[in-house]
C-alpha cells in the first residue's frame, strides 16, 4: 500500500508498506528511491516476516522537498516514518543512507535494531583527500549534470562510461534528484565516523560489507562497528557495493528477528 507521511516541516514523504510482522524501514543511499534502487527487491524478500516500509527520501521520487535543507529535517522524516509504523521499527540502511540511520538512532528510542551496508566513511581508510575533492567538485558544480558526473566519478565510474550515461535514457532521472547529492554529502560530514554520535547508540548494530568490494569499504565498515557500543561487522562473501538482495535478505532476517 502506498501512502504519504508528513514530516514536521510539512514535507510529504511518499512510502510503500508491504507484508506483515515487526516494522522494518529500508533507507536508500544516494541517487536511489522506490522503483529506482535496490530496496524494492529486498522488500519483496522480507515481507513474509516483516511489515516493510520503503520510502522516497525528501527531494526524490514522489516525495516533496522543503528548503533550505538541514540534516535535522531529514532525521525528522525518518522519525515520522517510525511513528507511522507504530513508534518502533528495525532499520536497514544502504551506503550513505547509513549516516542518516545512525544520526536518527542517536536521537530516538524508536529504532530497535539497526543494520548498515557499507557505510562509505572512506576517510577512515586514508582517503580523506578523495572525499574532500568530491565535496569541492559537488559544491562547485554549476549544473545538475555536473553534480551527477562528479558523484559517478567519485564512486568509480570511468569517464567514458559517464559520457555514455549522459546520452542514455536514464540521465534525466539522475539529474532530477541531483540536488539531493548535497544532502547525502552533508550527512556524511567529511566521510569520517561521527564517534561522539555513535557512542550514544545503545541498540545492536550490524555492519555488513561485501567480500568483493574494495578494501577501503571494509575498513570503513570496521571503523563504524568499532565506534558503536554494540556493533559487529559481517562480510558477505562474493558481494560488491551492489549487493544482491537474495544474499542480503537471510542475514537481515536472522539479525532483525534476533
Amino acid at each position: 500500500m502506498s501512502t504519504t507521511v508528513t514530516s514536521p516541516d510539512g514535507t510529504a514523504i511518499a512510502c510503500t508498506r508491504t507484508g506483515d510482522g515487526p516494522a522494518l524501514i529500508l533507507v536508500d543511499g544516494a541517487m536511489c528511491y522506490r522503483g529506482a534502487g535496490p530496496m524494492d527487491a529486498l522488500a519483496e524478500l522480507l515481507q513474509g516476516d516483516f511489515t516493510v516500509y520503503t520510502y522516497d527520501r525528501r527531494g526524490r521520487g514522489e516525495s516533496t522537498d522543503t528548503l533550505p535543507y538541514a540534516v535535522e529535517r531529514e532525521i525528522e522524516d525518518l522519525v515520522a516514518l517510525i511513528d507511522a509504523a507504530g513508534g518502533h521499527a528495525r532499520v536497514y540502511a544502504m551506503s550513505s543512507g547509513s549516516a542518516l540511520a545512525l544520526a536518527t538512532a542517536a536521537v530516538t528510542p524508536g529504532i530497535e535494531r539497526l543494520a548498515l551496508y557499507e557505510p562509505p566513511y572512506i576517510a577512515e581508510a586514508g582517503l580523506q583527500e578523495r572525499a574532500d575533492q568530491y565535496s569541492a567538485e559537488l559544491a562547485s558544480a554549476t549544473t545538475r549534470a555536473d553534480a551527477v558526473a562528479a558523484f559517478l566519478s567519485y564512486v568509480g565510474v570511468p569517464e567514458p562510461a559517464v559520457a555514455g550515461m549522459r546520452a542514455g535514457p536514464g540521465w534525466d532521472r539522475l539529474e532530477a534528484i541531483a540536488p539531493t547529492l548535497a544532502y547525502d554529502n552533508a550527512l556524511m560530514a567529511g566521510s569520517r565516523v561521527p564517534r561522539e554520535l555513535t557512542a550514544t547508540i545503545a541498540v545492536p548494530v550490524l555492519v555488513l560489507t561485501g567480500g568483493a568490494s574494495p578494501p577501503f569499504l571494509a575498513a570503513a565498515g570496521q571503523a563504524v562497528a568499532d565506534a558503536l557500543p554494540d556493533g559487529t561487522r559481517t562480510t558477505l562473501e562474493g558481494q560488491t557495493h551492489d549487493v544482491d538482495a537474495p544474499a542480503l535478505a537471510p542475514v537481515l532476517r536472522s539479525f532483525f528477528l534476533g
